[in-house]
């Protein structure tokens, strides 16, 4: 197993279906490499900065499947709270078990156990990725005395022990949808390896012989993230190519990581996709408005292929039916 991040450059890395994340495949390239190399070597998250579709969640999929390591993931929303990435507290199901056991007390002396505040709280990523075994043990809590508790996915044979150059990777996905509190406080957890549950007023530490989980972050610019905790990450920014030409190279390639083997869409129907995408991303940004990018473009790649898999004539009689409303988003009438 490989004990260092060094991964073929010239071929994809397959990554299986695993949990809601379906088959696919990753290139490597140089600069998020090392990117990676050095957060590992910093012990420092690693930011991802760029447009949605670029590629950021699945460099952290890759970089999982190729150093062959538990991925632990918790996508980001307006409604998520700082300790969420550590744990949740189930206060709804302790005072639904706290009603039943009223009504069961004379008959059941051991009610005041099953309403002990452990057997509510269920590990999140962080506590994973701190201490496998001892969330394993929370999550069995959580299983016996309150609602399934699925264990996150591990490779055969991998323990916190295991000669790997970092612990599990973890992806923190789009943290900018979050209030400041969510990164700050995940700094907080990241720069003590470990955190307190207030419930219990218990620490979860690092594990004895682990090391230190990859937490790779992304973000899509819809928040600016706070200065202190963008100076305690490294920063990858994977930008959308500037010029027409390494657009191209960039969008064909993105298809070849996604839809493997690329076959079954042609080079030259990709190169119409990607014509007419860049005249809307040109239009969009005279105006103002948010840019179609590689997220569209998959999205036109994926409809292609799924209506008229390998007839290119098919396909490109298809793109000028759905091009309109496939990549042409928020555009004005002057379009």
């Amino acid at each position: 197993m490989p004990t260092l991040f060094e991964p073929d450059l010239s071929k994809p890395l397959h990554l299986p279906a695993r949990d809601s994340w379906p088959a696919t495949s990753h290139l490597f390239d140089t600069t998020s490499v090392w990117a990676v190399r050095a957060a590992i070597a910093s012990g420092r998250p690693l930011l991802l900065r760029g447009e949605p579709g670029i590629g950021k969640s699945q460099l952290a999929r890759a970089v999982a499947e190729h150093l062959d390591l538990p991925f632990l993931y918790h996508v980001v929303d307006e409604r998520s709270e700082r300790d969420d990435l550590l744990y949740t507290y189930d206060a709804v199901a302790r005072l639904a078990e706290a009603q039943v056991s009223a009504l069961a007390a004379k008959d059941d002396p051991r009610w005041r156990d099953k309403l002990a505040e452990r057997n509510f709280i269920r590990p999140g990523v962080l506590w994973w990725a701190f201490n496998w075994n001892d969330a394993q043990q929370q999550a069995a809590h959580y299983k016996t005395h309150c609602r399934a508790c699925k264990e996150p996915w591990k490779p055969d044979g991998w323990s916190p022990a295991s000669a790997r150059p970092c612990g599990p990777v973890v992806l923190v996905d789009e943290i900018d949808k979050a209030d400041p509190s969510v990164p700050n406080g995940l700094l907080e957890s990241l720069g003590n390896d470990g955190f307190m549950t207030a419930q219990l007023g218990e620490a979860v530490c690092m594990e004895a012989g682990a090391k230190p989980p990859l937490v790779v972050i992304t973000t899509n610019e819809e928040r600016e993230l706070p200065a202190a905790f963008l100076r305690r990450c490294l920063v990858l920014q994977m930008r959308f190519p500037a010029d027409a030409p390494a657009a191209e190279r960039f969008l064909i390639e993105e298809r070849a990581r996604v839809f493997w083997p690329p076959s079954r869409v042609t080079d030259k129907v990709c190169r119409e996709v990607v014509g007419h995408l860049l005249r809307d991303r040109e239009t969009a940004q005279r105006d103002g408005l948010p840019r179609p990018g590689a997220a569209e473009f998959l999205d036109v790649i994926r409809v292609l292929q799924e209506l008229h898999p390998g007839d290119e004539t098919a396909q490109l009689a298809a793109l000028e039916k759905v091009k309109d409303f496939a990549l042409r988003k928020n555009l004005t009438e002057s379009a």
